[in-house]
């Protein structure tokens, strides 16, 4: 099988994240003998730093742990509505939908706390150890990969005639950072030294300090620049000025919290995803819908009936995450992975392809959907890339930032069995004007919920919208073994999917899981539902494949009904993965080539 690299293997520790000096900051971490969770808390401070038009402090994150010999727990760093975030302030406005840019769309920031708790309970680390590499970057420079330019130069007009302050940081003498040149954020630096030396001044234990970093971004100098920057009217996607309404009160009466996991078997594995305020179990529905054939081998990988049986599937999943899913209101997960009501939606994929929205009937419910709002499909010939997320799962972003399928991802596995993984996202530079004394913008995760009142995802004041960030762990015989995720917005969990059967169906390598093999097949995700980012468009029968995938199969593809998008060789996926043999203690890494920046890393 080609592969792009080797699929890494070792003992010690290994790192796969979207970015090679995130990976490489939490390698040395692991070499100064700090342990997964510490690692992992360096990379995502360094995400926010060389991936800021993907990620920032003022973003959100789910990470799912496993803690050697310990229960895998679900970590939620995603924060909630502010409590003035009403349906109707956003009707009063004249919106139908939730911005997609602007301080009207912030929620509470939710990434710097998780992060803090996750040190805090499962690191060894001081707050200084893991934030060094970071300050360093943010400092002294970092090498702007090309999507940072091509990202600011979409937003250009808007960064120089209405957020100027987000000008001034990405925009100096007017140029956007060229590939390759140094990018420095001396404000950032600057705030997480103070950060630090707050914290350190509150004296005590490692987990006092860190607790006191927690209340310096909940209610201190941080939370007072949030709260008076989120009170300026600024341009958003509706093409007018509006003022936020978080307030000091809502980054005060909010802190990260554990969660167990959504969990399902099949074909031997186990695997643990977030609960239904965010997608994650999604995947674990496309895991049931799937027939014994496929799981039996008896459909050829990648071929175009296994394609075909995957996206009717994913489809019929997606329609329940639009009718079922969300954090206002009860979700009936537990008949939504029941076996009879699996079965009954399994009976509805055919031999060709469902333009229908169909969510199902969990325990006799009438389901209730958004209005929809529905793009023009490419047509059953196209060959073009219209309907393809471009730059290897890195945003598509409109002039006025709006913006689809940003993300980070990160995994770590170390020596002592503890493994991560986690997707960190939101606070794009593109999403909101940066805070100038804190050198970083908020993020703007309203724009997943609806402003239509009754639906799980409705915008509830102190609920969480539904998020698309969605990080994977597996088990076997209830050891964990593979951590992996992906950015992709909306795509993430067919990426993800795809990916895991990859590795379950397919030959291990060097008596080890074949995750390069895994990451480097051609992949492929449909948009035949209501996408999650503004303006919530629609789809149907959509199919975006790699060209790798072959013209007989994209052949068989279109005469089922498929109207297939053929985009670059490519274009499909930006995953990352770490697996541990809980036999042996061997390690493994692989890391996507799509893009050009990920990397995996380890010894």
């Amino acid at each position: 099988m080609f592969t792009t690299r080797p699929t890494l293997q070792g003992t010690f520790g290994m790192v796969s994240s979207t970015h090679w000096l995130a990976s490489q900051s939490a390698v040395a971490v692991l070499e100064d003998d700090g342990n997964a969770f510490d690692a992992a808390v360096a990379a995502a401070f360094t995400l926010h730093v060389v991936e800021p038009h993907l990620n920032g402090p003022a973003g959100e994150v789910p990470i799912i742990l496993a803690p050697a010999g310990g229960p895998v727990r679900v970590l939620c760093g995603q924060g909630p509505a502010p409590a003035a975030a009403t349906i109707a302030h956003y009707t009063g406005l004249g919106l139908e939908l939730v911005p997609g840019t602007g301080p009207l769309a912030a929620t509470v920031p939710g990434a710097f706390d998780a992060w803090l708790l996750l040190l805090r309970d499962h690191g060894t680390k001081s707050l200084e150890d893991v934030l060094k590499y970071a300050i360093g970057y943010a400092d002294h420079g970092h090498p702007a990969v090309e999507r940072i330019g091509a990202t600011v130069e979409a937003v250009r007009e808007l960064f120089t005639t209405e957020w100027t302050t987000s000008a001034e940081l990405y925009l100096p003498g007017g140029r956007a950072p060229a590939p390759g040149a140094l990018l420095r954020n001396p404000a950032l630096a600057r705030t997480w030294r103070r950060v630090i030396a707050e914290s350190d001044a509150a004296g005590g234990s490692r987990e006092n300090r860190l607790d006191a970093a927690r209340a310096v971004w909940r209610e201190g100098f941080v939370a007072e620049a949030l709260a008076a920057w989120v009170a300026r009217p600024a341009m958003d996607t509706s093409g007018e000025r509006h003022a936020g309404v978080l307030t000091g009160d809502d980054l005060a009466a909010w802190s990260a919290r554990y969660e167990d996991p959504v969990t399902y078997d099949w074909n031997g594995w186990t695997v643990a995803k977030a609960g239904p305020w965010s997608q994650g179990p999604v995947f674990l529905q496309q895991l049931a819908l799937l027939p014994e054939e496929l799981g039996a081998g008896e459909l050829p990988y990648g071929s175009g009936a296994f394609v075909h049986t995957v996206v009717e599937g994913a489809k019929l999943a997606f329609a329940d995450r639009e009718a079922w899913y969300g954090d206002a209101a009860d979700v009936p997960l537990a008949d939504l992975l029941s076996p009879a009501y699996t079965a009954r939606r399994r009976a509805l994929v055919g031999g060709t392809a469902s333009l229908e929205l169909r969510p199902g009937r969990p325990g006799g419910r009438t389901p209730r959907l958004a209005k929809l709002r529905l793009a023009m499909p490419v047509g059953p010939d196209a060959t073009d890339t219209a309907m393809a997320v471009p730059g290897a799962g890195e945003p598509t972003v409109g002039p006025d930032g709006a913006t689809r399928g940003d993300t980070c991802h990160l995994d770590v596995v170390d020596r002592h069995g503890n493994m991560v993984a986690a997707t960190p996202s939101g606070g794009w530079l593109q999403s909101s004007p940066v805070v100038p004394e804190l050198g970083f913008p908020l993020g703007t995760r309203l724009q997943m919920t609806w402003l239509e009142p009754g639906l799980p995802s409705s915008l509830t004041p102190g609920r969480r919208p539904r998020t698309t960030l969605t990080p994977s762990l597996a088990l076997r015989d209830g050891q964990p073994v593979l951590a992996f995720g992906t950015p992709g917005g909306d795509q993430q969990d067919q990426w993800s999917l795809h990916f895991f059967l990859g590795v379950a169906l397919r030959e291990r390598v060097r008596g080890g899981l074949d995750l390069q093999g895994a990451i480097d097949a051609p992949n492929w995700h449909t948009s035949a539902f209501p996408g999650s980012f503004h303006p919530r468009t629609t789809l149907p029968g959509s199919l975006t494949v790699e060209s790798r995938l072959g013209e007989r199969a994209v052949a068989e593809l279109r005469a089922r009904g498929h109207r297939v998008t053929v985009a670059g060789p490519w274009t499909e996926g930006r995953l990352c993965a770490v697996a541990r043999d809980p036999e042996t203690g061997v390690l493994s890494a692989g890391a996507n080539p799509r893009g050009a920046q990920g990397y995996a890393v380890g010894r």
